[in-house]
């Protein structure tokens, strides 16, 4: 008898980025644009660790989603500020053009939508957990999709909607896609929607679209739980939910 040994598998390499542009989304939410020669693209929905080092050699990674559609060489991160981390505040504060960090990835392979896959899609966003998404939104207008898309994005007052003008904007200009946004703190003097957590009435059921959706759900730990029983009870089966959560932590 033969035995075949496997290698086992090579480990992830990590890329040199540059930091090109960055700006702003929220006073506490910021967008990096990084140039990675050797990336070799990624599915929307995927996610990379950022490895920065001090000039005494101490390094701290952190992982975090990618907000752009797929693309070789180039990565989009949005990132919330988490004031007792060690990744986000520079990130958020201090990186500027010309600065250097290290990515590993692309990491995860069920979170992760791309124009092949034909059902229409449901987005639950709670909070910076509309940045994966938000790569998905972004992956579909590029290619010019058609599956129908509905962003259901939970956020503490309007001030705190990260890519709000984009977003106004695809929701005007592509065919098919729906974005409700929700307050839980405090909305705008016209909401009908009285601020609050996620209630059932919020998510759309199976019948509202045109076959069964695939759904993304992306959030804290306890919003994306609450939004997936919200889910199961108004008929999405449990097998076409995907979730990502993050904890205080991240």
């Amino acid at each position: 008898m033969t035995v075949a040994w496997s290698s086992p598998p090579l480990p992830m390499p990590w890329y040199r980025a540059r930091v090109e542009d960055a700006w702003l989304e929220t006073r506490t939410a910021r967008t990096v644009v990084l140039d990675v020669p050797g990336w070799p693209g990624h599915h929307a929905g995927q996610h990379v660790d950022v490895r920065l080092t001090a000039d005494d050699g101490y390094t701290a990674t952190r992982t975090y989603s990618v907000a752009s559609a797929p693309e070789a060489g180039r990565l989009v991160l949005t990132v919330q500020l988490v004031t007792e981390g060690e990744v986000s505040p520079w990130l958020v504060g201090e990186a500027r053009e010309g600065d250097e960090l290290e990515v590993r990835g692309p990491i995860g392979g069920w979170f992760r939508w791309d124009e092949q896959m034909p059902e229409p899609v449901l987005l639950v966003a709670g909070g910076s957990g509309v940045v994966p998404l938000m790569a998905m939104v972004r992956h579909r207008s590029r290619v010019g999709a058609v599956q129908p898309f509905h962003l259901v994005y939970s956020a503490r007052t309007p001030d705190h909607v990260i890519y709000t003008n984009e977003l106004f904007a695809l929701a005007r200009t592509s065919p098919g896609l729906r974005v409700d946004r929700l307050y839980t703190r405090g909305g705008l003097p016209d909401d009908a929607r009285e601020p609050g957590r996620l209630r059932p009435q919020d998510l759309p059921a199976v019948d509202a679209f045109p076959a069964p959706p695939v759904v993304y759900v992306c959030g804290p730990s306890g919003f994306v739980e609450a939004a997936v029983g919200i889910l199961i009870d108004q008929g999405h089966d449990s097998g076409a939910i995907r979730t990502e959560r993050f904890g205080p932590s991240s």
